[in-house]
Parts: structure tokens; C-alpha cells; sequence
């Protein structure tokens, strides 16, 4: 039998409301009936169980034992109901949150999202910025960015572009390389958290890393990125965290040549349900923001030293 059928739900609705609050009176108001009407509940609920789940005493309603266990898991029980009837409401059109790590949401993402919300001025947009992974399944973001090869258990991908890597220096240091050879003569900067290489683009240009002089070492690829405008060294970088570096002369890229990592960037949603339109306009400007960044049209960056 199922131990459901032993208790009604209003009475562990209540029982969990002033276990919760910790009165009668906060439980009425939170169930929107009479302070009277918990108390029988609570009566009620006890003698289905068998079991005393509060004391009462001259402060009001204490939890026993089995009471602070019980209300810990029907909290969660109906936190859980609570998240499954949510799914029955569509969410409102005017909430975005997108999960994207820190160093794209500030080397890229940010700067261009004025050009997204400037005709959707009732659009409140939320920047989830965290190499946490999110799973998209009410955890708090809707949809993401993310860099891999596109295969996220129960997720959606959609391919928005291959990630292409080449270094990047100061302009003063770009003129000191005239060879990829020349790249054993200069500290080389290396970021602590990337999954790509020196050898991702060494190897293609019949160099292997062991030629690279030690240089300073940080623990994201936007102080790398700064560190390399500083004149600190050079650095291997990517179309998302060096393209506004360039276009502004900050930094360079003193060869032709970029590298893919076989690595791409997604945009990522739940596959459990439809796209709400405010989130396929997004993916859209996405792509379109993008194409910018596509190997051939980049590559008029690239070679500047």
C-alpha cells in the first residue's frame, strides 16, 4: 500500500508550513487558512501517522525527534512538487539568464550585449558568469555557452563556432618575431586553466613546445591577455578573448596563422522542452555576433606584427 493513502496532503502541508515558521499564526498566513485550522490539521496528521510530531509547550510548537526529521524531507518533498507544477508556467519573456564562463562573458559577451537588448528595453537579462556546468533543468540559468565538442548528456547544441587559437603579444614584441622559430627567444605567458596547449599550435609549424622559453603563469586567460598588452610576453589566445584586444591595437598577432583546437562554442539548452523565443532571438544574435569571429573573416587580424 502505498504510504501516501495513510495521510492527507493538506495536513502535511501544515505540518511542514509550522515546522517551517516555527507558529501557528506564520503557517496560517503562508497557507492562507485560520491558525486553527493548521492546529486541527497538525491533530489530524498525527493520529494518521501514529507518531507525535510536535510539543507543545508555552513557547509554541516544538518538533520532536521524528518531527525535525520528517518536516526536513517533506521540505524537500514539496520543493520538488513545487518545481515540477513550475514547469506548467511558461516562464515570462521579459527574464533571460544565460550561463557562460567568466572570461567570455567579460572579454566578449558583455561588451556586445547592448546590441541585443537595445530593442527589448522590458528584457531583464542575467549573466550567470561560471566555469560550473550548468544543467539547465531549473537550476537557475536557461540556457548556456559552452566550449567542447557539443555532446552534454540531455542537453540541445547547436554549433556557434570553431575555436581557432594563435599567439598574441605587444606591438614593441611583435617586431622582435619574424619566424614562429622566434617564439624560443621570448618568455611565453601561460594560462594555469586552459584545456588548450602551446603544442596545438607549435605542432602544425614544425615546432614542439620544448623550445619555449618560461614566462609567467595566471590563473585565467584575462590576466594572460593583459599581461601580454603589458609587454610580459606573448600569449596563445582565441578569437573570443583577443578580438577586441586587436581591433584596438592593444595587443597583436604577429603571424598569419591560426590553429583550430578541434574544440567549438555552443549554445546549449535543455532538450526537455522547446525553445522560448526570447531564447532562439538570442542564439540567433549569437551567431550573427559570431560570424565576426569566423576563421575567414578573422583572419584579416591576424599577421599584423
Amino acid at each position: 500500500m502505498d504510504p501516501l493513502a495513510r495521510v492527507h496532503l493538506n495536513g502535511l502541508r501544515a505540518v511542514e508550513a509550522a515546522g517551517r515558521f516555527g507558529s501557528l499564526a506564520k503557517a496560517s498566513a503562508h497557507l492562507g487558512v485560520s491558525p486553527g485550522a493548521v492546529s486541527q490539521q497538525i491533530i489530524k496528521t498525527e493520529r494518521q501517522l501514529g507518531r507525535q510530531i510536535f510539543m507543545r509547550t508555552p513557547r509554541g510548537l516544538e518538533p520532536t525527534a521524528f518531527g525535525v526529521d520528517l518536516i526536513a524531507q517533506l521540505s524537500i518533498g514539496f520543493r520538488a512538487l513545487g518545481s515540477a507544477v513550475a514547469l506548467t508556467q511558461p516562464v515570462p519573456e521579459t527574464c533571460l539568464t544565460v550561463s557562460v564562463a567568466p572570461i567570455l562573458a567579460a572579454k566578449w559577451l558583455v561588451p556586445r550585449l547592448a546590441r541585443f537588448t537595445a530593442d527589448r528595453p522590458d528584457l531583464a537579462i542575467r549573466i550567470d558568469a561560471t566555469v560550473a556546468l550548468s544543467t539547465l533543468d531549473g537550476d537557475g540559468a536557461d540556457v548556456a555557452i559552452r566550449v567542447g565538442h557539443g555532446s552534454w548528456p540531455d542537453l540541445r547544441a547547436e554549433k556557434l563556432l570553431d575555436q581557432h587559437v594563435f599567439p598574441v603579444c605587444a606591438p614593441a614584441r611583435a617586431r622582435l618575431l619574424r619566424t614562429p622559430a622566434d617564439l624560443a627567444t621570448v618568455p611565453v605567458l601561460r594560462d594555469a586553466g586552459s584545456i588548450v596547449s602551446w603544442s596545438t599550435w607549435l605542432t602544425p609549424h614544425a615546432l614542439d613546445e620544448g623550445i619555449l622559453r618560461s614566462g609567467s603563469i595566471f590563473s585565467d586567460s584575462g590576466l594572460c591577455l593583459d599581461a601580454a598588452a603589458a609587454d610580459h610576453g606573448v600569449m596563445l589566445a582565441w578569437q573570443t578573448v583577443a578580438h577586441d584586444a586587436l581591433k584596438e591595437g592593444r595587443v597583436v598577432a604577429p603571424f598569419a596563422t591560426s590553429v583550430p583546437t578541434g574544440l567549438a562554442y555552443w549554445f546549449v539548452s535543455a532538450r526537455s522542452r522547446p525553445l522560448r523565443p526570447v531564447e532562439a532571438a538570442f542564439r540567433d544574435w549569437l551567431g550573427r555576433e559570431m560570424a565576426a569571429l569566423q576563421p575567414d573573416r578573422f583572419q584579416a587580424l591576424l599577421g599584423r606584427g
